[in-house]
C-alpha cells in the first residue's frame, strides 16, 4: 500500500478475524469522564457479542477519567475491568484529560492490539470494534487504523464535527497534508498496536488522536495508517465554550510537531505558508465521503508605508 488505505468495516468477517487473530490478544479501552449514562451500554454490548458469543475480543477496560458520577459502579456492573486514572502508577503523577486515559491504560492492559471507543456512543454497534481490527490482523505494515462514520443531527448530516472542521482539517492542510485523505482524523474510534502507541509522546488532553497521527506517519510513513468506514455513529455535543478548551490543545500538539511536519508532507509543503506560498488547499468530505478540495487564498499584502 501507498499512502492512507481506506477500507470498509464489512471487508472481513467475524470467521475471517478470528482466523487471523490466532493468539493475538485484544483490549478494548474506554476513556470515561461522567458518562454513567451511556458507559453500560458499550460494555455490556461489546462483552456479549465480542467476549462472550465470539472470543475476539479478551479484556474490556473502562479508564475513569476523575467522574463525578457513577461512571465507574456502572461500567463495572457491565462487566468491564475499572481503574481510576488516578490510581494507576501514581508514581508517574496524574493529569486530567483524555490522552492521559489512553497512556494510563498501557500499564493495565495486556492486549497486542488495543481498541479505543468513545464511551458517550448513542447511535452504534458493535461491528466498529471488528472493523477497526481488520486492517491490523491483515496488514502487517499498518500501525494504527482510524475510524469514521457519518454523524448525523438535528442540522443534517453534516452536523458535528466542529472543532475537526475549524481546527483539524486547516492544520493538516498547513502542516501536515499527507494526512489530509483522513475523513475524520479527531475520531475517537481508532485502533493501533500496543507496541506502536507505547513508543508516541501522547499528550495528556484533546489532542491525543492527532498527536498519534502525526507520529505515526512521521515515524513509518502514510502507509502505516488505515481508515474503516463504520456506517453511522451519534453521540452527545460539548457546548461551544468547551471546545475551545479542546482547541487550544489540538493547536499546541500541532504546533509542539512542527518539526514533523517535512517528514509528514514528504520533505514538501509542511511549512509552505512559510515559505511564501500564495495559496493552501483545504479538503472537507460532503456525506458519502466525498472529497471536496478548495483552493484557499493566504496572501499578505506587504507594509504600504514603502509604497506611499
Amino acid at each position: 500500500m501507498s499512502g492512507i488505505h481506506t477500507a470498509h468495516w464489512d471487508d472481513w468477517t467475524l470467521d475471517d478475524l478470528l482466523e487471523a487473530k490466532g493468539d493475538t490478544r485484544v483490549s478494548l479501552v474506554v476513556p470515561a469522564r461522567n458518562e454513567a449514562g451511556t458507559v453500560g451500554g458499550v460494555v455490556g454490548r461489546v462483552r456479549e457479542r465480542l467476549v462472550e458469543t465470539v472470543s475476539l475480543v479478551d479484556e474490556i477496560v473502562v479508564i475513569d477519567s476523575d467522574s463525578t458520577d457513577a461512571t465507574y459502579d456502572v461500567a463495572a456492573s457491565a462487566g468491564a475491568d475499572v481503574h481510576r486514572a488516578s490510581e494507576i502508577r501514581p508514581d508517574l503523577g496524574t493529569h486530567p484529560g483524555k490522552g492521559e486515559a489512553m497512556w494510563k491504560s498501557l500499564f493495565v492492559t495486556d492486549g497486542d492490539l488495543i481498541v479505543f471507543m468513545d464511551a458517550d456512543l448513542t447511535d452504534w454497534d458493535t461491528h466498529f470494534v471488528p472493523g477497526l481490527l481488520g486492517p491490523l490482523l491483515a496488514w502487517p505494515e499498518v500501525q494504527l487504523v482510524k475510524g469514521y462514520y457519518e454523524r448525523p443531527g438535528e442540522q443534517g448530516p453534516l452536523d458535528g464535527g466542529r472543532v475537526t472542521e475549524l481546527v483539524a482539517r486547516p492544520l493538516i492542510s498547513l502542516l501536515f497534508p499527507a494526512l489530509q485523505d483522513l475523513v475524520q482524523p479527531l475520531a475517537g474510534e481508532w485502533a493501533v498496536r500496543r507496541s506502536h502507541f507505547a513508543s508516541l509522546s501522547v499528550p495528556t488532553g484533546y489532542a491525543v488522536e492527532l498527536a498519534a497521527l502525526v507520529d505515526t506517519a512521521a515515524a513509518h510513513g502514510a502507509s502505516a495508517i488505515a481508515q474503516v468506514d463504520l456506517g453511522t455513529r451519534s453521540h452527545g455535543h460539548q457546548p461551544l465554550l468547551d471546545l475551545g478548551t479542546m482547541a487550544v490543545q489540538i493547536l499546541a500538539g500541532a504546533l509542539a510537531r512542527a518539526e514533523s511536519a517535512r517528514l509528514v508532507s514528504g520533505g514538501a509543503p509542511g511549512r509552505r505558508i512559510l515559505e511564501g506560498a500564495d495559496s493552501a488547499i483545504l479538503r472537507q468530505f460532503l456525506p458519502g465521503p466525498v472529497p471536496l478540495d478548495r483552493v484557499v487564498e493566504v496572501v499578505e499584502r506587504p507594509p504600504a508605508k514603502g509604497l506611499l
